[in-house]
């Protein structure tokens, strides 16, 4: 749970199924989604997600996505997708034009965490970057180093990350613990490490142009 301290009995918890906007999203953004809502108060939004693991299956992706939007189609004034291409390779925005519904910009989470005109514009100085979200960070372990079987045969490294350099924590959120975990992701994966504070860039800025509210609340 997620607690606004604006007076001490003035709180707001997100519950699901009474929003009528549906944001269908990737599992890995689930956390920060939510934390977004709770943090602005937005009354407009339910959220369903899909496995964060179909980034390593992204086949499953469009019908995933394509069985939420026809099961929710009627039952709410609008339906909008956090997902990039995710490796669908143009499929997921196929299907969404056939399906008349829009997604957030971007091709991936990196993106539209840094800003999409920002990610563009440092394309070049990253391309030997691998990126860590606060998600990723938090799950390195499972989703990375075990997920790529890297805990049961460490002489695949090279094989996966030969070509990187260094790791680019992007950072939703001001947490020491996460900025540990991704310096001691680079130092397993022997690359260098970059911390940037993105914040939640695009994705907020996209969920609030749907709230029905105009300005943002922050907390300092």
């Amino acid at each position: 749970m997620t607690v606004v301290n604006l007076k001490p009995s003035d709180e707001f918890d997100f519950a699901a199924g009474k929003g009528d906007v549906l944001l269908i999203a990737c599992g890995a953004l689930a956390r920060e989604i939510v934390e977004l809502i709770e943090r602005n108060r937005w009354t407009a939004f339910d959220v369903q997600c899909l496995p964060a693991k179909w980034h390593n299956t992204p086949d499953k992706i469009v019908p995933g996505v394509r069985e939420k939007i026809r099961a929710a189609k009627g039952r709410y004034k609008s339906i909008f997708v956090l997902y990039g291409d995710c490796g669908t390779g143009g499929l997921l925005d196929k299907l969404l034009k056939e399906e008349g519904v829009e997604r957030i910009d971007g091709p991936h989470c990196y993106s539209f965490y840094s800003g999409n005109e920002v990610f563009t514009r440092t394309t070049d100085e990253d391309v030997t970057s691998f990126f860590l979200t606060d998600y990723l960070a938090r799950h390195f372990e499972k989703l990375i180093w075990a997920g790529l079987g890297l805990d049961r045969h460490p002489e695949l490294l090279p094989l996966y990350f030969g070509n990187y350099t260094r790791i680019v924590y992007l950072a939703q959120t001001r947490d020491e613990d996460l900025a540990k975990k991704a310096m001691a992701a680079a130092k397993q994966l022997g690359l260098g490490y970059e911390y940037r504070f993105t914040g939640y860039g695009d994705l907020e800025r996209d969920i609030l142009a749907r709230s029905g509210v105009g300005l943002a609340f922050t907390t300092s």
